[in-house]
């Protein structure tokens, strides 16, 4: 029976490995095609045009990482500290309306982003911040915090405030309690939930088209144009790339946490 469940696990695993690895093979083989007609099984055309040409402008290529990585790395360390705060309040206190604010956390999980982004861009535009960074930025968190504030909740139940009360009865007053008995334990989880929020600012689409109004240039703002129009050599590059950032970007983060878990903080964890 031990033996059945295993091949099973193998087989279930192999699947799965094989519907993730064929897609990104299949855009691998298009950057370097340039026709590739059904029902052939293999390219007609090779070429390096997408190379030549999303390399060849590289300053506009550096612009581009450059004000996607600022305004996602932004969104990331807002939504974790407006995530932490939100966590601590629902976890740690009891208050009227506790559950109405947590489905308030929640709400922007259920809106569809066009909706939200239609909606908001009118108030934004009395604001002044249509068509500006900190908009855009705005509209990102708004769009993150959800993941934020649901890892961090589930953070601040596992290493609650027993510790920091403690030291807060040796003389601690609260900030210093909470950022050297708490900060420390829950930093793996801030992490997670820092590197979350980065990777859903950095693939909106739509909101950053019509907050931004065209005048804030993200890596999604270009690469999705290619995604619809159906330049298969072009697109295929700018995911890949886009794939590439969204790894590199997850295992700095995990490289942090476990170096973190590793010097001896964190330890609640381990």
């Amino acid at each position: 029976m031990k033996k059945s469940n295993s091949y099973l696990g193998k087989i279930l695993l192999g699947i799965f490995v094989f519907l993730i690895l064929f897609p990104i093979l299949t855009m691998i083989v298009w950057v370097f095609t340039e026709r590739w007609a059904w029902p052939n099984l293999l390219p007609q055309v090779f070429s390096t045009r997408a190379l030549d040409e999303v390399f060849g402008r590289k300053e506009e290529l550096i612009q581009l990482f450059a004000s996607s990585i600022f305004i996602s790395a932004v969104v990331g360390v807002l939504s974790v500290m407006i995530g932490t705060m939100t966590a601590r309040a629902l976890v740690l206190y009891d208050f009227a309306g506790k559950g109405f604010f947590y489905f308030l956390s929640m709400l922007p999980f259920l809106v569809p982003s066009t909706v939200f982004a239609m909606g908001i861009q009118v108030s934004f535009i009395r604001w002044g911040l249509s068509n500006t960074v900190t908009g855009v930025v705005v509209a990102h968190t708004i769009c993150s915090l959800p993941y934020a504030v649901h890892l961090m909740i589930e953070g601040t139940e596992a290493v609650g405030n027993k510790l920091e009360e403690q030291a807060r009865v040796l003389g601690a007053g609260p900030w210093k309690a909470f950022f050297k008995v708490t900060f420390p334990m829950l930093m793996p989880v801030m992490l997670a939930s820092m590197s979350m929020s980065y990777i859903v600012s950095f693939s909106q689409y739509f909101i950053t088209l019509l907050i931004g109004g065209g005048s804030v240039k993200t890596f999604a703002i270009v690469m999705v144009p290619y995604l619809q129009g159906g330049d298969r050599n072009i697109a295929s590059i700018y995911s890949m790339i886009f794939l590439g950032i969204t790894l590199i970007v997850f295992a700095i983060f995990e490289g942090i946490s476990k170096l973190w878990t590793k010097n001896g903080s964190g330890e609640y964890y381990t």
